[in-house]
């Protein structure tokens, strides 16, 4: 099922998401399959913050639209990194897109300190890599290696809430193989479902979205930060869903102002 939204939310939709790709000055791999690779953009100074950037797309889509974001950040004196995997509806969906995700974040940061971010579905991504420490020590997942902090943008973060309300036509039900495995996997790969017992995964967490965001229910949003304690809420005043990933829109400017304060809370 799609939402219903305004002209002006699907203007926005077709402005950010039809920006040229921006080709990165450098692309490596992490794994062999053809989706285990990632662009960079390093920053300038050696001891710029790295930010791991996981994109949007309700997990289907691949990482080209936020090329240009990923290029702003760095312009702004992030080293940013933008991983490929496999996705819903090709080569991913469970569990390769989690394989992957957790082999590019035990790979790629090389052991830095380091601020994983992700838009929509991918903040979904990013909040499920800070709590990998939760899952059951024989998980396949389970991990000892969080981020140094979150920042999740506009974020999936109840899975079970996006199968119910059908969001992107039933997009949580392909991510996970169909409407009878949300149950049994929810432990597995939901971000609220895994804090439940604990009520935080120990890592600075910013929660940041826009007020007048009509691509996802608010309660997505205010949800997770009511399970986690120490996880902060942030709502945009006039901000929508896509321009948080506008280069230099407003909401670009104050993400990129969040990514360096919790840079500074993080910096060894």
């Amino acid at each position: 099922m799609s939402r219903q939204v305004s002209a002006a939310h699907a203007e926005e939709e077709r402005r950010v998401l039809g920006l040229k790709p921006v080709l990165a000055p450098v692309h490596r791999t992490y794994g062999t399959h053809p989706h285990q690779v990632y662009d960079m953009w390093p920053g300038e100074d050696a001891d710029a913050p790295v930010v791991v950037l996981l994109h949007g797309g309700y997990w289907r889509y691949d990482r080209m639209h936020l090329t240009p974001f990923a290029a702003y950040l760095g312009a702004n004196g992030l080293s940013v990194v933008l991983p490929g995997f496999r996705r819903s509806g090709g080569a991913g969906g469970y569990p390769e897109t989690f394989d992957d995700i957790a082999l590019a974040l035990d790979t790629i940061p090389d052991g830095r300190p380091y601020v994983l971010a992700g838009h929509c579905s991918g903040g979904h991504l990013a909040l499920w890599a800070a709590a990998r420490g939760l899952l059951p020590e024989d998980a396949p997942w389970h991990g000892t290696r969080p981020p140094s902090a979150v920042l999740a943008l506009a974020p999936i973060t109840d899975l079970a809430a996006c199968a119910r309300e059908r969001l992107s036509d039933d997009a949580a039900h392909q991510l996970l193989g169909g409407a009878d495995r949300l149950a049994a996997l929810l432990p597995l790969v939901d971000p609220v479902t895994l804090l439940r017992d604990t009520g935080s995964t120990g890592v600075p967490t910013v929660v940041l979205h826009g007020e007048v965001d009509e691509e996802l229910p608010h309660e997505q949003f205010t949800g997770y930060t009511a399970v986690h304690r120490d996880a902060e809420l942030v709502t945009l005043p006039g901000t929508g869903h896509y321009t948080l990933i506008e280069p230099g829109s407003g909401a670009s400017r104050a993400v990129v102002g969040e990514l360096g304060r919790l840079a500074r809370r993080i910096r060894p």
